[in-house]
């Protein structure tokens, strides 16, 4: 199904073939992120377009290296996934943004995610709630490498993900906001850093496919600071994250090289 014209290997969604893609790729959500990411590449150029999905393809240190946008939540997050492990890419970092929920995460801030709350649907359809989703320790330690290296104020643990963005930031007029909001101060005592859309999904699809997968992502802002009364600072400028996501698969080239 993932063929688009049969016998050509175009898939279906990406409109990607093998050859287009390098075996690292960078995944951020917003296709307008691809080619900012893509300029901290050399020789960068565009590969494919289509729907949610920008792909564009240069080099780090000699190595050809990705970037695609997969759009918002687990379910497109897991096509790209997919349709780039048929294309020959096995080794993936998400890029994006989240919202603090621990009260020392603060606009501004970065947060590498060792593991994920599946509060999300796509996962379940690659493996039972009791599995895990964890993301590679390699891809974990390349990403905090990068930060410490950009001087970045770093924060690593466990984030939670969701398929409603609107059930965490209203979910008092939801019909369930019982059980959302339980659900949330379960991971606040629980420690968890974060909340965002795609990690989960994306660690356990990597896991099913035999790939690697790592996240790094910008702290827009923190909702439990701002509900306490203190100090919330609000920023939308992904670059510190975008640079310690490029830095990172240059971290793991070099390693994979030796």
């Amino acid at each position: 199904m993932s063929d688009y014209m049969g016998g050509t290997g175009i898939q279906y969604h990406l409109r990607i073939k093998k050859g287009d893609v390098g075996r690292y790729v960078i995944l951020p959500g917003d296709p307008k992120r691809v080619p900012l990411i893509a300029s901290y590449l050399d020789d960068a150029v565009q590969v494919a377009d289509f729907r949610e999905f920008i792909t564009y393809t240069g080099s780090l240190e000699g190595v050809r290296v990705s970037v695609t946008s997969t759009g918002i939540g687990g379910p497109s997050a897991s096509i790209a996934l997919e349709e780039l492990h048929a294309c020959g890419a096995d080794t993936f970092i998400r890029i994006g943004t989240c919202g603090g929920i621990a009260l020392d995460v603060m606009g501004g801030d970065l947060v590498i995610a060792t593991g994920a709350v599946r509060a999300e649907g796509t996962s379940q359809e690659y493996a039972p709630l009791a599995f895990p989703a964890v993301a590679d320790y390699g891809v974990v330690t390349a990403l905090k490498q990068a930060a410490d290296t950009l001087g970045a104020k770093s924060h690593i643990g466990v984030v939670q993900c969701k398929d409603s963005f609107y059930g965490q930031h209203d979910p008092d007029r939801m019909p369930v906001s019982y059980e959302l909001k339980q659900k949330w101060e379960a991971w606040k005592r629980l420690g968890v850093l974060a909340s965002e859309m795609e990690s989960a999904a994306m660690f356990v699809v990597s896991a099913a496919l035999g790939a690697r997968c790592g996240s790094v992502f910008h702290v827009v802002g923190n909702q439990e600071r701002e509900a306490l009364g203190l100090d919330n600072p609000k920023t939308h400028d992904t670059d510190l994250a975008i640079r310690a996501a490029v830095e990172a698969v240059r971290n793991l080239i070099l390693s994979d090289r030796d």
